[in-house]
């Protein structure tokens, strides 16, 4: 067999190995992924109203609220989903599975990469769940053209697959699950100080520096505007810009660490 059939065998072999834990140990997965879904029913319906008084200028209207936050929840459930592959990774790391694969005759990239291409169907499909709970409290995109819900569909993996390649990297660095757990956590966090909830001219000035100059708030507002025609203007540049960058720096520094002679 060619270098490249052997390549895609042994991914495939670690991917399958990726999704039967998943499906054997669901709880981190949906732990995960109710935290999304717990904060869009607490705004909608807790703070819906108010909030959608402030976005429309006029009268309470919680549908205007709930057609704002979605786009922020579903890529914040990306932040939450890989959480999970940090500490995957690093239960490998410290239960020693990954030095024995290393003994072994498999391709050596196939083990991160079954981690990382696991990661992001979880994702994918985590955030399918979060949008059919957000159509069912109310959240409608008549006005988006096919081609909008494909390059929607299209950010949200490239989304993920750079927020994976990040979180493999923090699980092989930690030096155990609580500390992979905790390393995350900005993956979590970033979206709560981004223009997901609220807008960005609504912050304080101070503040808005650290809301606009992340991640999280270009595909916010990428994903906004195409799904509700929304301006986007240069989010949507910035945003793949922010994607292929960390992909880049989560796989180098994944492919150095595991490349890294144990000690």
């Amino acid at each position: 067999m060619s270098s490249l059939s052997l390549a895609a065998r042994d991914t495939s072999t670690m991917l399958r190995r990726n999704l039967l834990h998943a499906r054997r140990y669901p709880s981190l997965t949906l732990n995960l992924l109710l935290t999304p879904v717990v904060l869009l029913l607490l705004f909608v319906y807790v703070f819906g109203d108010v909030m959608s008084a402030g976005l429309a200028g006029g009268g309470p209207d919680r549908s205007v609220y709930i057609a704002y936050i979605v786009p922020g929840l579903l890529l914040m459930t990306i932040g939450s989903t890989t959480i999970g592959t940090a500490v995957s990774v690093s239960n490998d790391m410290t239960e020693g599975v990954i030095a024995r694969f290393r003994t072994m005759a498999i391709h050596r990239g196939s083990v991160i990469t079954g981690h990382v291409i696991g990661s992001v169907l979880q994702a994918v499909v985590s955030v399918v769940l979060v949008g059919a709970v957000g159509v069912a409290i109310g959240f409608r995109s008549v006005d988006a053209t096919p081609l909008e819900w494909l390059a929607a569909f299209g950010l949200l993996v490239l989304f993920a697959l750079a927020l994976t390649w990040i979180a493999v990297g923090m699980g092989m660095v930690s030096p155990n699950v609580e500390a992979a757990s905790n390393n995350a956590m900005p993956l979590i966090f970033l979206p709560l100080i981004s223009s997901a909830f609220v807008p960005i001219d609504a912050m304080p000035g101070w503040f808005q520096p650290i809301a606009e100059y992340q991640p999280f708030t270009p595909a916010i507002e990428t994903l906004r505007g195409l799904l509700l025609g929304t301006e986007i203007g240069n989010n949507g540049w910035i945003a793949i810009a922010w994607c292929v960058g960390l992909t880049v720096l989560g796989y180098r520094w994944s492919k150095a660490v595991y490349n890294r002679d144990p000690k």
